[in-house]
């Protein structure tokens, strides 16, 4: 997936804001500016395009230890359940965009009650 590929997509989804970040990260929020962070595309480690990701306990049981996939640098040496896609390996594109999906949810799911239903997030 390419750079602008990413931002396509996260852009399609409900009620998201883009910054640019962290040395360069693309950081998408939902929820508006001040939302909860739900991906981030990033060169920290070398050329290619990492992808960061909130993610539910089951999938990140199951994907963590996958080729080509890793706990979330800073996210999961908190505790915090966020994998790193560095390569195509184990997740396609698709199954990236399914995944980034559910983290656009799971980040919703942490927003102030009352703006969840303001923007109907609930």
């Amino acid at each position: 997936m390419t750079l602008d590929d990413y931002n396509r997509f996260c852009r399609s989804l409900a009620h998201t804001a883009h910054v640019v970040q962290w040395e360069g990260a693309h950081v998408w929020k939902v929820g508006g500016a001040k939302g909860k962070v739900f991906a981030i595309a990033s060169r920290w480690h070398g050329p290619s395009l990492d992808f960061t990701f909130k993610a539910s306990q089951l999938s990140f049981d199951l994907l963590k230890d996958k080729p080509g996939i890793r706990p979330a640098p800073y996210f999961a040496s908190r505790g915090l359940l966020w994998l790193q896609r560095r390569t195509a390996e184990t997740l396609d594109d698709a199954a990236l965009k399914d995944y980034l999906r559910e983290s656009h949810r799971l980040a919703a799911l942490n927003l102030p009650k009352r703006l969840q239903r303001e923007l109907g997030l609930g």
